[in-house]
């Protein structure tokens, strides 16, 4: 059984002015707990290497049900949900505070090859057989329901990929996506002369097509699809130097002075 229930910490650096956690970061704590429960099944990053395996991203959709703050005991509870022809695989992760809810996600993996490419490849048995996927909780994670509201595309934002940032795999980890969708999102508000640290996540939404290298630039195209609640829903396509498309997202987002700030950051000058 898949099934793993253990303790994390955000660290300190992934908080910003507000002492809040950053919703990147927050994506990197699942990355985390994906790791955990999968090394506690038999499967460290060690073993994947050694047997010249790893998963990789394809989709993720994570929902916060508020905000995280810094010293708060996390309990992480994680399992497989689907496991198929060995080859694509569902994990969920559950984190809670004092047993509330603090953020859900559905992760889905592709197992690849890492030599000489990133290519499909279906998993060893003996893998298969560690993360076997079981029946746990409500299902997969889906985006809260939106009023539909489609807006112009805005002017891309532009940001340039450091060496430094590159993971194992040589390429940008899949939580820069979502730090590059709220910099152009941080960035119109700064622009209009709102505080880019009032951004509070509520959902996010990615589908992972290519993966983004140092040095290359990458582009942010965002647009306004619509709003639930007080938050406003924005779609960007994410394209790399050479104009293929590295991701596409949605991202849920609230302001503290409200939505109608977010709102007027992202018309169509913005």
């Amino acid at each position: 059984m898949s099934l793993e229930q253990f303790q994390l910490e955000l660290p300190r650096h992934a908080f910003g002015p507000r002492e809040t956690a950053r919703a990147g970061d927050v994506w990197r704590l699942l990355q985390e707990a994906a790791i955990v429960g999968s090394s506690r099944r038999g499967w460290t990053p060690t073993r994947y290497r050694e047997s010249g395996a790893a998963f990789i991203v394809r989709r993720m959709t994570v929902v916060h049900h508020r905000e995280a703050v810094f010293g708060e005991p996390l309990t992480i509870e994680t399992w497989v949900s689907t496991f198929k022809r060995g080859l694509v695989s569902h994990r969920e992760v559950r984190v809670t505070v004092d047993g509330e809810p603090l953020v859900s996600a559905t992760q889905e993996w592709v197992h690849v090859q890492t030599q000489p490419t990133l290519s499909p490849s279906r998993a060893a048995p003996e893998l298969v057989d560690a993360l076997s996927p079981i029946e746990h909780g409500a299902g997969h994670v889906v985006l809260p329901p939106m009023e539909s509201s489609e807006g112009p595309e805005l002017r891309a934002v532009e940001l340039q990929l450091w060496h430094t940032w590159m993971d194992p795999l040589a390429h940008a980890n899949h939580p820069a996506y979502v730090d590059w969708c709220d910099e152009a999102v941080c960035r119109r508000l700064a622009s209009r002369g709102h505080d880019p640290q009032g951004l509070v996540p509520v959902a996010e939404y990615v589908h992972y097509r290519s993966g983004a290298m140092a040095p290359e630039t990458v582009s942010v195209h965002s647009r306004v699809v619509g709003r639930t609640g007080d938050s406003l829903a924005l779609t960007h396509r994410l394209v790399g130097a050479d104009g293929r498309l590295c991701a596409t997202a949605t991202t849920l987002r609230r302001h503290l002075d409200g939505i109608e700030v977010l709102a007027a950051s992202h018309q169509a000058l913005g």
